[in-house]
């Protein structure tokens, strides 16, 4: 026959039973632990970014705040970024749509409004176009732009209000310099927008 525990000799087992300190300690350091964590995957895969100047009317307007996509991007015509031209200062981000990557030739007619990207016409139904008026040809005079490897060509959408690579004070822009691609346009609240 075994013996038996009297029951005041089960009370006098340890209880598991943490200090409320200790308890708060725990919250507080898994609080750092996911906020860390959710901090270095924002700066790894996503940053926010605001809005400055009128270039990129109506797509986008001056002060709207926008979420950009940084890891894994490689930019692709049509899109717009955030990027940085070493002519124009690698301090002054500038939001610009691809228009055409290494290797593409860019065709201009200033007079119709019309870009073509070898020999293929844009449509491009997000530019603002000024009736009446021939675009703005800026500093160079030229039509036709063969993009080098490794760099893009770049032009805002309110084309007579952008310094974009058809101003030598902007140029091509070098891959390197992109930030990142425009995912989501979060304010103003009412004209929230995802982009593709």
């Amino acid at each position: 026959m075994t013996d038996m525990q009297h029951p005041e000799e089960v009370n006098d087992l340890p209880q598991n039973n943490p200090s409320p300190l200790r308890s708060v300690f725990e919250w507080v350091e898994m609080f750092a632990v996911y906020f860390s964590v959710g901090v270095l995957l924002f700066i790894m895969f996503i940053r926010h970014c605001p809005v400055v100047g009128d270039s990129m009317m109506h797509t986008l307007n001056n002060g709207d705040l926008m979420i950009i996509t940084t890891f894994g991007y490689t930019p692709e015509n049509g899109d717009v970024i955030v990027c940085q031209s070493a002519e124009y200062g690698l301090d002054k981000p500038l939001v610009k749509r691809v228009i055409a990557t290494g290797g593409q030739t860019v065709c201009i007619d200033y007079e119709d409004w019309k870009v073509t990207v070898d020999g293929v016409p844009l449509e491009e139904d997000y530019v603002w176009l000024r009736e009446g008026v021939d675009m703005l040809r800026s500093d160079y005079l030229d039509t036709e732009f063969t993009v080098p490897e490794g760099y893009l060509f770049v032009m805002g959408d309110n084309r007579n209000d952008s310094k974009d690579s058809r101003s030598s004070e902007i140029g091509f822009i070098d891959t390197r310099y992109v930030v990142g691609k425009l995912s989501i346009r979060l304010l103003p609240f009412e004209e929230f927008r995802i982009f593709d």
